[in-house]
Parts: structure tokens; C-alpha cells; sequence
């Protein structure tokens, strides 16, 4: 039996039960918003290497992983407002963003809004235009006009997403269980509801990433069937303090190549560390 190195609880923000998990306090903070449709344990092969430079949270937003959900949340506008509130309630004041996949354009909201709230973000695997194509089954999911069969083959849809990520270990069984349990019954056809409204929330985005100062490094995976590496060009073609990176990996590089993600993450925090005052 694996033993995992992350240990989760629950919080109640906004009325919602959230499931997160953090590390002992450092001199920075770094928060993780868990990718789709997995959870907060995509985070464990890097995890032990992340907490030893910040102290981090990890969390499922809302209507992902294991966090209770809500049809108004379940947008990356609202998730980017809702990570302002859950920063709030867990007492972090500036932090550090990792967003891959749906956290990514939930990540660029957030720093939209309130650009002091954040020393940096590390995004990317996660669509940014409603104008560029995107690959299968995320394009099919965002256009299918009937959820129906969604809402009937949740299991069969997670074993679909297991065979497709190609970790550098084999998936833990606690994992595994995870990524299953939490998009069981009716759960994947509800988090659905986030990426079905890209056409609309990524245009409305595109006007604001120019205006965006906070520093983002956008790691792109070489060979990402889902979200292709154009996502992240856009990306750094229109964010004015960032930089592009690609990875060897598929779509799920957080899983695929943790070593290499983790190395970009820990050099990004370590180029943009809070501003220490004082003797």
C-alpha cells in the first residue's frame, strides 16, 4: 500500500464544501488548482519537492475533484473570483499560482482582477482562445449539445482519461480511486459546465491579457492532443511579463514529466520570491 505524502481537508467558503490539502508555513505561499478531470492528487508526484521551497494548498475548485459545486461557479470568471475568496479564507494574503488545465484561465481572471494579490503563475495546458481549435474529446465535450450520455458513462469517461495520462510511476490505486470517485454518477457531466462555457469566458478574457503585469510562465506540453501548444502561444504573445516553455509530454505533463514541471515551477518562485523588508 502506498503511503501518500498529501493529507486533505475541507473548508466551507461561499456556502461550499472545498477540499484541500496544504504543507507546513514557509515565507511563501503557492497555491495549486487541481487540473480535469482529475484532482488535487495530480499534485503528489511533485509534492514532496514543492513543499520543501513554500508553503502550499493545494485545492479542487469547486464542482472538481472532491469540492462540492454550483452551476454560478462553474466558470473560469466565477473560479477566478472563488480563488480570490478561498484565499481569503484560508489567510494567504500573496501568493503563488500553479493553474494547469481549467485552472489556467481561472488563474488569469483572478490576476486580472486583483494583480496584488499574486507573485506569479504558472498556467498553461488549458485552452485560452475560443478561436483556435482544440483537440479530442475536450473539443467534442465543450460543443455536445446532449449530456445525457455524459451523465450515464462517468465511469467509463474516467477509465477513458486513466488511459491517456502516461505518468513517469504508474498511478498509485489511492489516485486512481480518487479521479474515479470524484467524477462518479452525475459529477463529470456537471463539471462539464466550466469548459462548455469557453466560447463566451475566453473571449472575454482575450481584451484583459494585455493589461495582466503579474509574471506567468506557460508550460506547454510538445505533444498535447487536447490543448494544442497554440493555446500557449496566444498566451505569451499577449501577456506582457511572460515566458513560454515546453515539455516533453503529453497533455498531462503535471503527471507525465514532474521532474521537469516541478524544476519550472521552483525556478519561476524562486526568480519572483516576496519581497522580504527588514534587517
Amino acid at each position: 500500500m502506498t503511503t501518500s505524502p498529501i493529507t486533505t481537508k475541507t473548508i466551507t467558503v461561499d456556502g461550499l464544501t472545498v477540499r484541500y490539502a496544504e504543507t507546513e508555513p514557509r515565507a511563501q505561499h503557492a497555491l495549486l488548482l487541481s487540473p480535469w478531470p482529475e484532482s488535487l492528487y495530480a499534485f503528489e508526484p511533485m509534492w514532496t519537492e514543492l513543499a520543501a521551497a513554500a508553503h502550499v494548498v493545494a485545492v479542487d475548485l469547486p464542482g472538481f475533484g472532491r469540492s462540492q459545486g454550483r452551476p454560478d461557479v462553474l466558470t473560469p470568471r466565477a473560479a477566478g473570483a472563488f480563488v480570490l475568496r478561498l484565499m481569503d479564507a484560508l489567510g494567504l494574503d500573496r501568493t503563488h499560482v500553479v493553474g494547469p488545465d481549467v485552472g489556467t484561465s481561472a488563474s488569469l481572471f483572478a490576476a486580472a482582477g486583483r494583480p496584488e494579490r499574486f507573485h506569479s503563475l504558472v498556467i498553461g495546458g488549458g485552452a485560452a482562445s475560443a478561436r483556435l481549435d482544440l483537440g479530442e474529446p475536450l473539443a467534442t465535450w465543450v460543443r455536445d449539445p446532449d449530456l445525457a450520455w455524459y451523465e450515464l458513462n462517468a465511469d467509463q469517461i474516467t477509465r477513458m482519461t486513466l488511459d491517456n495520462i502516461h505518468p513517469a510511476t504508474p498511478l498509485a490505486d489511492h489516485v486512481r480511486e480518487d479521479y474515479a470517485a470524484s467524477y462518479a454518477g452525475r459529477r463529470f457531466a456537471e463539471s462539464m459546465r466550466y469548459v462548455r462555457t469557453y466560447p463566451a469566458e475566453l473571449d472575454a478574457l482575450e481584451p484583459l491579457l494585455p493589461a495582466i503585469r503579474t509574471p506567468v510562465r506557460i508550460i506547454a506540453p510538445e505533444r498535447d492532443l487536447v490543448v494544442p501548444r497554440a493555446h500557449g502561444e496566444f498566451l505569451a504573445a499577449r501577456l506582457p511579463d511572460s515566458t513560454l516553455d515546453v515539455v516533453d509530454a503529453g497533455h498531462f505533463a503535471w503527471e507525465e514529466a514532474p521532474r521537469a514541471y516541478a524544476s519550472l515551477v521552483l525556478d519561476w518562485w524562486e526568480r519572483h520570491q516576496p519581497v522580504r523588508t527588514g534587517r
